[in-house]
């Protein structure tokens, strides 16, 4: 199966580099296709050259003439996508792309529809903050809640879809709202969801983090809105 590999990207030149060649590195038939959200720190210009060079193959870079958010830069990529199964990878490196296997092994089996790669099950992990941890878990309860999954890690950013699925869905939200939004809607399509241990490499605020409290309060209203709804 090919892979169709969205990276949003704003703002990471230290890490972009070496996100795309462990893409590279994996051993599957893929495209990889890199939205720039209007990034200012010179990622915008490293991408650029991408589409100039041999040095990594299967590389569409897409760009965005304002910043949008994460959700948006989805939204770009799934729209290029072609291939069989599509995985969203951060370009921050909290990431690793040797979990590629892991993460689409129930769908190459015909198990899936989506895949959840989780960080709390039992994969290797940086040790940070407390308080996001505990963010991340009542964010997850509140969301099963609704939905009547029993997901461990609604708001990882390792998720693989099938394309025929993914491209079916609207995705509505442009920042870290696509998390819970796309959790609710692929629920409402009653998809073959499962879950996988992932490693994670998290990063402090000083290497780059963007999301904070506000994106967590945020989730709350994102979580009621789109489970209340009675449309996918």
């Amino acid at each position: 199966m090919k892979l169709s590999i969205i990276v949003p990207v704003y703002n990471e030149k230290l890490t972009i580099n070496q996100v795309l060649e462990r893409i590279q590195n994996t051993p599957y038939e893929k495209e990889v296709i890199v939205v720039d959200d209007y990034s200012t720190d010179g990622t915008r210009e490293i991408v650029r050259s991408f589409d100039s060079s041999a040095r990594i193959t299967s590389v569409r870079c897409l760009y965005h003439q304002v910043n949008q958010g994460k959700g948006a830069a989805v939204r770009t990529g799934i729209a290029a996508a072609t291939g069989d199964i599509v995985i969203v990878q951060d370009a921050d490196l909290e990431y690793d792309p040797a979990d590629y296997a892991t993460l689409i092994q129930p769908i190459t089996a015909g198990l899936a529809d989506v895949v959840y790669g989780s960080r709390f099950l039992s994969g290797p992990h940086r040790v940070l903050f407390f308080w996001h941890s505990l963010g991340n878990r009542i964010l997850t309860l509140l969301s099963n809640m609704f939905t009547d999954l029993n997901l461990t890690d609604m708001e990882t950013g390792y998720k693989a879809f099938r394309r025929d699925l993914f491209s079916k869905i609207t995705i509505e939200e442009n920042r870290f709202g696509f998390e819970p939004e796309i959790t609710a809607k692929i629920a409402k399509l009653h998809c073959r969801i499962y879950e996988v241990p992932i490693s994670y490499f998290g990063r402090d605020y000083s290497e780059g983090k963007k999301i904070t409290w506000k994106d967590g309060l945020a989730a709350l209203y994102f979580i009621a809105k789109y489970n209340l709804r009675t449309k996918p």
